[in-house]
């Protein structure tokens, strides 16, 4: 393969980090493409002066983070990059403090309430059907005394499904794994179920009247009521 070769490495601690490292700078210095097949195995890791395990390491933690893809009986190729590792990292990596959940919380108000715009400019009839028979079965889960966490995260994946933003999609999806996570440890059950079920109602007939500052409003009060139950968990 013609262009610049992959530097020798100089440093012994932490190999695979360092494995890492020079393999990122060789497809950033060669600006290797997406579906570019790097050099075979062996001849990475004499390039790199390391053994074959030592390679396969540096590869392995590439291939989690999204960077490469191996082929079996193929080859090693770059990868198109994506958030998604990132953000399903992101979401493991929280653990189960409450500050976590509350910072991502946090992102997501802000996000959604200054990306609901352009979902007012852009939804059609379907979403808006599907929002309003999500929104009905919050209603029935509430009068029955059940939760409803699913029926909720799937409210706000149609909310801007319309954009085809896959990234901010999937943010959203971070704070639910945030949320079922913590909720091992701290209780974080709905004090007023009805009152949830109501704000996500009400973000609907805001949606079908096309009033934005209505929506906006709706859409960020709704977030006050888990925000009072992170509240009540950090006085415990």
């Amino acid at each position: 393969m013609v262009g610049k070769v992959i530097q020798p490495l100089t440093r012994a601690p932490l190999l695979h980090v360092s494995v890492q490292e020079s393999l990122r700078s060789y497809i950033a210095d060669n600006g290797l493409e997406a579906g570019t097949m790097l050099p075979a195995e062996g001849e990475l890791a004499a390039q790199l002066g390391v053994s074959r395990n030592s390679l396969r390491e540096g590869i392995k933690a590439l291939e989690s983070l999204g960077v490469l893809e191996t082929r079996r009986g193929i080859g090693i190729f770059v990868k198109a990059f994506s958030f998604a590792p990132l953000l399903d990292n992101l979401a493991y990596g929280l653990g189960d403090a409450l500050r976590h959940m509350e910072e991502v919380l946090e992102i997501r108000r802000t996000l959604e309430v200054g990306l609901i715009g352009k979902t007012l400019d852009m939804i059609g009839p379907e979403d808006l059907a599907e929002l309003r028979a999500t929104a009905d079965r919050m209603r029935a889960h509430a009068e029955r005394g059940e939760p409803f966490a699913e029926d909720d995260q799937l409210f706000h994946r149609l909310l801007f499904r319309c954009q085809g933003n896959e990234t901010f999609v999937r943010l959203i999806d971070v704070f639910w794994l945030a949320f079922y996570k913590a909720s091992r440890f701290f209780d974080l059950d709905d004090v007023d179920p009805m009152a949830t079920w109501r704000d996500h109602e009400a973000i609907v007939d805001a949606l079908e009247s096309k009033n934005l500052k209505e929506v906006r409003m709706r859409l960020d009060r709704h977030y006050e009521g888990i925000s009072q139950v992170i509240a009540n968990n950090k006085k415990k």
